[in-house]
């Protein structure tokens, strides 16, 4: 049997240390077929791009925030796939622009 408690605590340590070590961090926006707005705060990992921090701002105005401290519910979850600027559709964002969203 599979012990999802040791895993998840596995997950929360593993972004929490990505957060709390990153020396730089970058930031993104996409928006879904559904017009929902995605923001990304994304930190360099063994030659990857991790999230350790998303905002999904739904069509109808709802904020859904993810992260070490909150890694799912019954809305989502914490992306565990790592993101490609050159190849998803993403487009470059200020902190500030993230930190906007996150905040709010």
């Amino acid at each position: 049997m599979v012990d999802l408690e040791r895993i998840k605590a596995e997950s929360v340590a593993y972004f929490r240390s990505l957060d709390e070590g990153a020396t730089l961090r970058r930031y993104f926006r996409h928006v879904d077929e559904e017009g929902g707005l995605w923001h990304f705060e994304a930190v360099p990992d063994r030659d990857e791009l991790v999230v350790i921090k998303q905002a999904e701002l739904t069509p109808a105005g709802r904020l859904h925030r993810y992260s070490w401290e909150h890694l799912e519910d019954e809305h989502g979850f914490l992306t565990d796939q790592a993101i490609d600027p050159e190849e998803d559709p993403l487009e470059a964002i200020s902190a500030g622009e993230f930190q906007e969203i996150w905040n709010r």
